[in-house]
């Protein structure tokens, strides 16, 4: 297509483009084409390429041709950023945003807001959905989310056919097949995907002073998305890895224990950590603070030190502050110091000790900080904007920081390469690589972007290599229908019309291609079936008829030996109860072998395991394995009343009672199950019937056999195929369908409608809907005042980052403490109703957040809050904006009366101090 026609044919492109001081790429001109040709597209490109532009295209043409556009984001964070971003183009009358607990400007052309957002309002049918003639959804890879991902399904499905969908995706391996599904539900739909980069991305390991590069340089291409797998890796970098494997191996041969700890590190750096490497020298680790003095000295910054811990960044923060390092210039510390000054006005003085806040602007105006989620938001958002103004030069960051917000740096550094899970350390994967080290290189400021690997001991340069060189791994549906969805769902469309709906899913759309596969494995199956049966064929008689009887006898004969095998197992269980404390057995083989004393009986409703002593003093508990057969109990001793099985001597002394009291016993003789049990009536039917088939003489009959025996070894595998195709289909219905036996159980549906005890979950968006439908419904809430109540749903919100935190947290009592555990009975009766109807979706309710909810809603300083639980002040800020969110979802559902009052004063009470100050948070 030529330009002049490209020019004629996209004139608000045109104006578009001309709003931009460097040129659009090429995929971001063919992606705002698509849109202004009136369709849906799906752009998947590298973090930091620009990407959104196609979706501030969908904006302006939004207010050029009249029409609505929704911009959504996964967190509040960027939607404020966003929000910002488009006001101050488009001025403050045209941009609204919504974010659930913030109201700006609802009903503008423009409003950004999150997912959840435009998902309530398409159940609710909200007026503010008319004249919408775009939504883009920002991030839209969001949706293999675990816990959120199924939000972005339902507005996908959900949004009228009339509006032009703009997805905006990281880099994903399955972009086409997405594309593919969106086309399915959507209509028309162009997916563009690219995979390089708007600046080149260097990929490095930082070995001492040395920075290396990780790849052969002349055989990779920096622009590409992601490196070519089998990309070469640098030979030197190869070669100080060997040394350093050698030296450490040789060090602990040579150097007697203890020895290697203390004295004088690398480079005779007091304390210094480092390993030998062959020549005797040591590969120095740097700290924090000369990391980012090497990337000052080579103009790298500003960077960001990805750490993986919360507790490390702040501390890599205070190792800045204790050096005394300086990364700004006075102009920019007296600039940055007036930003915060005025950003963080409406802290409470007597919560800025708590908060930290001098140590927080002190090191800001170094350039220096930290980004975590338990952080304060005044505080994160203070960062984010220092840094991308360029004054921030060094952030110290966990991952939640590569989630969406806008903040590229020159150079990432990631000090190791593997990161605590929440149940073990475990290495970062390749999509996590890409993710975060896609913030290095910023467009129109850099002409290339670095990431650093930081040099660790016993690292592999090829494993590091792996990382940088594997694609994304593709996106997966976490879609699942929900309580609050089956029942909004239900009153808008009836409950045929729902599970048609949740059909479309991309959850079931990628179940259904399994299930192609599955079917195709299925006909060779079928036909290799027929194969067998025509190699089997016998001119004496029908084959397969004589292979069927056989089959029969031997099916027959293993039910036969299965249940003789039960029947000795129930008789070994039946003996073993019988045992009681002093009795002597016989372990009839093994290790063990021999006369042994029962210490404990060991019943249990799992089965009995018997702990003994054996006459080699081996106290071990045993188990039916160790009982072929039925045991008895042959004499008895007598056992000390003290008598401890962890005291040597104590097993000493009874294994001699036990040697002496059996010296003269003869082991008794164990009941064999004979060989030549009696013969099933049917099975000899069988055998006579196969001796008188005309098969049954055939010279060939066993060269038969063995074709018929591979066709039922076949036969079998394409059953279990079968079987698998008919699980993957309707996968997703088949679970709405649950969902809607338990709400029909509880009398939430009946038949094709919603009851009126169901209508108030249609306004619950808590993960734990059910429970607090069922609360309000029970009036467990009834009665409470506000601090109680605040207390009580706090449960339903909190959920601690690792098991062991808050394991026997403080809890309020007197009906604060009778409402949770009430809500705790709520919750274990529900779970036995998912249990019955195989769903499991309600997790257990988390008090650790009571007493801090209850002491904030009575009026106790943050100090005093803080102080007595673990929380950081983010996590406490972030858990209280929760605790608003569903404590009006709470006053909406629970209708007129006293109890909406109370969730409504939760509100007001709850939203103070640091909590008001931060209004955008996710």
């Amino acid at each position: 297509m030529s330009a002049s026609h490209q020019s004629r044919g996209y004139p608000v492109y045109d104006e578009f483009a001309g709003l931009y001081d460097f040129p659009l790429d090429d995929f971001q001109r063919r992606a705002c084409h698509v849109v202004e040709e009136g369709q849906g597209v799906l752009v998947a490109a590298p973090t930091g390429s620009g990407k959104t532009v196609v979706g501030e295209f969908a904006v302006h043409l939004a207010l050029q041709t009249g029409r609505k556009c929704f911009y959504t984001t996964p967190i509040k964070a960027l939607s404020n950023q966003k929000y910002h971003d488009l006001v101050s183009r488009y001025g403050a009358d045209q941009v609204g945003l919504l974010t659930g607990d913030v109201t700006v400007n609802g009903e503008a052309p423009i409003v950004v807001m999150t997912t959840e957002v435009l998902r309530n309002m398409l159940y609710a049918g909200s007026g503010t959905l008319l004249g919408l003639g775009f939504v883009v959804m920002d991030e839209v890879h969001y949706l293999a989310d675990r816990s959120r991902g199924a939000v972005w399904e339902e507005v996908i499905i959900h949004l009228p056919e009339s509006v032009a969908l703009v997805s905006l995706s990281a880099t994903v391996s399955n972009a086409e097949e997405f594309g593919e599904w969106l086309e399915t539900v959507r209509g028309d739909t162009t997916t563009i995907v690219e995979e390089r980069r708007p600046v080149p991305l260097y990929q490095h390991v930082l070995v001492g002073k040395r920075m290396l590069d990780l790849f052969a340089t002349s055989d990779v291409d920096a622009a590409a998305g992601f490196v070519k797998e089998g990309a070469p890796v640098n030979a030197e970098l190869l070669r100080v890895a060997r040394d350093d494997w050698a030296s450490t191996h040789m060090r602990d041969r040579r150097t007697p224990r203890g020895r290697a700890q203390g004295g004088r590190g690398a480079g005779g750096r007091p304390g210094g950590q480092g390993r030998p490497v062959g020549n005797g020298r040591r590969v120095w680790v740097p700290s924090r603070v000369e990391v980012l003095e090497q990337l000052d000295a080579a103009g790298l910054l500003p960077a960001i030190v990805f750490i993986f811990s919360r507790v490390g960044c702040d501390a890599a923060v205070q190792q800045c502050l204790r050096s005394g390092i300086k990364l700004t210039s006075v102009e920019e510390r007296d600039e940055i110091a007036a930003y915060v000054d005025e950003a963080c006005a409406d802290l409470p003085d007597p919560d800025r000790q708590v908060l930290g806040f001098h140590d927080f602007r002190d090191a800001l105006t170094r350039g220096i900080a930290s980004h975590h989620a338990g952080m304060l938001p005044a505080f994160k958002q203070c960062v984010e904007q220092l840094f991308v103004r360029g004054l921030c030069k060094a952030v110290f960051a966990t991952e939640t920081l590569a989630l969406g917000i806008n903040m590229p740096a020159r150079t990432v550094v990631l000090e190791k390469l593997s990161k605590w899970n929440g149940e073990t350390h475990a290495d970062i994967t390749p999509g996590e690589y890409t993710q975060l080290t896609g913030r290095a290189g910023r467009r129109g400021l850099d002409v290339e972007g670095h990431a650093v690997v930081l040099w660790q001991p016993g690292i592999n340069p090829s494993e590091v290599a792996g990382l940088a060189s594997t694609r994304l791994y593709p996106l997966r549906s976490s879609f699942r229908p929900s309580y609050n969805m089956a029942v909004n769902l239900v009153t808008q469309v009836g409950r045929e019309r729902a599970r048609e709906l949740l059909e479309m899913s991309f959850a079931q759309f990628q179940a259904d291609k399994a299930v192609v596969g599955l079917a195709r494995q299925l006909t060779k199956s079928q036909d290799a079936l027929a194969g067998y049966a025509e190699a089997a064929t016998c001119d004496r008689g029908d084959f397969m008829e004589y292979a069927a009887l056989r089959h029969r006898v031997s099916e027959l004969e293993k039910g036969a030996a299965r249940a003789r095998k039960a029947d000795r197992r129930e008789d070994v269980i039946e003996s073993l109860t019988r045992l009681q404390r002093g009795d002597v057995i016989e372990i009839p083989a093994g290790k063990f072998a021999g006369f042994a004393v029962v210490l404990d009986p060991g019943v249990s409703p799992e089965g009995p395991r018997p702990q003994v002593l054996t006459a080699e003093r081996q106290a071990r508990r045993l188990s039916l394995l160790d009982f072929p057969s039925p045991v008895e109990a042959v004499t008895r001793v007598r056992i000390p009343r003290q008598f401890n099985a962890r005291n040597p001597q104590s097993r000493r002394d009874l294994a001699s009672s036990l040697r002496a009291g059996t010296h003269n016993l003869t082991p008794p003789r164990r009941r064999e199950t004979s060989p030549a049990a009696r013969v099933d009536p049917e099975v000899e039917a069988l055998r006579q019937e196969l001796r008188a088939h005309p098969c049954h003489d055939c010279p060939e009959r066993e060269a038969h056999a063995r074709w018929s025996e591979r066709w039922y070894k076949l036969d079998r595998d394409a059953r279990t195929l079968e079987r698998r195709v008919e699980q993957r289909t309707n996968t997703v219905a088949r679970q709405f369908d649950r969902v809607c036996e338990v709400l029909a159980t509880l009398g939430y549906l009946a038949g094709d409608e919603v009851t009126e005890l169901g209508r108030p979950l249609r306004r619950i968006y808590s993960e734990l809907d059910l429970v607090v439908a069922e609360a309000l419904r029970l009036g467990v809430l009834d009665g409470l005042g506000t601090a109680a109540l605040a207390a009580a749903l706090s449960t339903l919100v909190f959920e601690a980052r690792r098991a062991e935190e808050g394991q026997s947290p403080r809890i309020p009592g007197g009906d604060t403490r009778r409402a949770i555990e009430a809500l705790e009975g709520l919750w274990r009766d529900l779970a036995e109703v998912e249990r019955a109807h195989r769903l499991d979706f309600l997790r257990r309710p988390d008090p650790g957040l009571a007493w801090a909810a209850y002491r904030w809603a009575e009026g106790d300083d943050l100090a005093e809050v803080l102080g007595e639980t673990e929380l950081t002040a983010g996590d406490f800020v972030r858990w209280i904006k929760q605790l608003i969110d569903l404590s009006g979802q709470v006053a909406d559902a629970a209708g007129a009366g006293a109890l909406r009052e109370t969730a409504r004063d939760v509100v007001r009470r709850v939203r103070r101090g640091v909590v008001a100050v931060a209004p955008l948070e996710d």
